[in-house]
């Protein structure tokens, strides 16, 4: 049976081999999305003749949708699409072997610092998207997201990693299980809903540019539907706003268990509490007339980024019951 020291190793080359990868799925997307955005010879209106009259054939404009068959600039897109896609799912096993390993390397779960926690979230945040990939059209979301796993995972093993190792006394329970893995699951799809908000937003603006006169023929006009992606937000916001509450209540019944209260307002327990009330205002807004829309796509990207402030902020520039950051 390997060694825990060979299982670290292992789960180190895992976890460059799953950034390598990511980093060519990245590409792939970013590439589709460069051809989408960009306006090809055959967007410009056609002519066709609908009628003969004295003079000859009556053209009409014909729209690109209905000019020809899908060419060979469409089919190009399927297939970077669907090989952006492999890579996706690829960089994911890898990814989750990598954690795998860490976790049988410490012999416990592997997210008891701040290195193995940003492996794990983003781990989640790569599995939300793969399930979203499979429901509904959100390729136009893979590279902001692979582009954000890359980036943490990146800054992850060169500036965050911490060696296979025990916990700290305090971190020394079944709790870390379900508090930060709720933590984590809650981060990964709370990922997914900010960036279907961004594009959301990126979306709305075209619409109102192209209502007032001016055609958008860019990235953004080339979006999927607004209401496509404000429906893809909210559905991710639904799930991980439970799971998130959930988290903070374990980390509450954590707190008793450990310092004897379930609430000293720890700046980690006030800022978790922050983005709990941004994304219940967000969700309370969806449902509430004149906050529907613009206003609360802008609050779920608050409540996003005061959960990476919780994350980055309190951990490594905050002094608190909860510095575990171990770098």
């Amino acid at each position: 049976m390997p060694t825990p020291t060979l299982l670290a190793e292992l789960s180190d080359r895992l976890i460059y081999s799953a950034i390598a990868v990511y980093a060519l799925a990245m590409l792939a997307y970013a590439y589709q999305a460069a051809r989408r955005s960009r306006p090809a010879a055959d967007d410009a209106p056609r002519l066709e003749p609908v009628a003969a009259g004295r003079h000859g054939a009556v053209l009409a404009p014909q729209s690109p949708a209905s000019a020809a068959p899908p060419g060979i600039r469409d089919a190009a897109a399927r297939r970077t699409e669907r090989i952006a896609a492999a890579l996706t799912t690829l960089a994911f096993v890898l990814h989750l072997a990598g954690v795998v390993a860490r976790g049988l390397a410490a012999g416990r779960a592997p997210w008891g610092n701040m290195y193995e926690f940003t492996a794990a979230a983003t781990l989640a945040a790569t599995a939300a998207y793969l399930v979203f990939l499979r429901r509904q059209p959100v390729r136009d979301l893979g590279v902001w997201i692979l582009a954000l796993v890359t980036l943490c995972l990146g800054l992850a093993v060169t500036v965050l990693y911490t060696p296979a190792g025990d916990l700290v006394p305090a971190l020394n329970s079944y709790w870390l299980v379900v508090h930060v893995a709720a933590a984590i699951i809650a981060g990964g799809v709370f990922t997914v809903g900010a960036a279907a908000t961004g594009l959301y937003l990126l979306r709305r603006r075209a619409d109102a540019r192209d209502a007032g006169g001016q055609a958008t023929r860019g990235y953004a006009g080339r979006l999927p539907a607004a209401a496509t992606l404000e429906r893809l937000a909210h559905t991710a916001h639904l799930f991980a706003f439970p799971v998130w509450t959930f988290a903070v209540l374990a980390g509450a019944i954590w707190a008793e268990d450990s310092w004897g209260r379930y609430w000293g307002w720890d700046p980690k327990e006030t800022w978790a509490f922050i983005t709990w009330v941004l994304y219940a205002a967000y969700l309370h807004a969806q449902s509430t007339a004149g906050w529907r829309g613009r206003k609360a796509g802008w609050l779920a990207l608050a409540g996003y980024a005061a959960f990476w402030f919780n994350f980055v902020g309190v951990n490594l520039f905050i002094t608190g019951l909860h510095s575990y950051a171990g770098v």
